[in-house]
């Protein structure tokens, strides 16, 4: 997808998720609703300035207008190519990025050899899970995924998802995200 179109359909989404009209976006942005539609279609090359002035009316960092859409669901391998940088001491690898304005839990975790059945959350809470040590499988309860030691997956936790231990010992970080009531 070229920058355009993504772009386009994430000023489209966030003016929509902001409860914004096209006119009251436009006039704030100083803009014809016409160019702004044209924005939202893919179809303008807005400069960066009109960009700016659009993420600042809809309260976003300049970056959510120019980031494809991130999946419902993020896989990451334990010998996946991420980006990753190193110091004297530390060598840090980038497994997920979660935007939030909220609170996140962080919790130590042991998964037994059975399942165990999550209901939905609240709309918004996500849930990371960074597997330590055995296999499991995790994730949305439609479509779960096979995780070993190493491996980490994000997913939208206002959906029924499972947990299940394969190993004899399973353990692993969750995060819990919560957005900002």
């Amino acid at each position: 997808m070229e920058l355009a179109q993504v772009v386009g359909k994430n000023v489209h989404r966030l003016r929509k998720a902001a409860g914004i009209s096209l006119a009251d976006l436009a006039s704030a942005g100083g803009i014809s609703k016409t160019t702004l539609h044209g924005i939202e279609q893919g179809q303008g090359n807005p400069t960066l300035s009109t960009l700016w002035t659009l993420a600042t009316a809809l309260q976003v960092p300049l970056g959510e207008l120019l980031e494809r859409p991130v999946s419902a669901v993020e896989v990451v391998r334990a010998g996946d190519r991420r980006p990753q940088v190193e110091g004297d001491a530390i060598s840090a690898r980038l497994l997920h990025r979660i935007r939030l304005r909220g609170t996140v839990e962080v919790y130590d975790i042991a998964i037994a050899q059975n399942t165990q059945h999550s209901d939905a959350h609240l709309p918004g809470v996500e849930e990371c899970l960074v597997l330590t040590h055995g296999r499991v499988t995790a994730g949305p309860s439609d479509s779960p995924t096979d995780l070993a030691g190493g491996d980490s997956i994000r997913f939208d936790a206002a959906h029924p998802h499972l947990y299940r231990g394969h190993a004899a010992h399973n353990r692993a970080v969750l995060l819990m995200v919560h957005p900002e009531s």
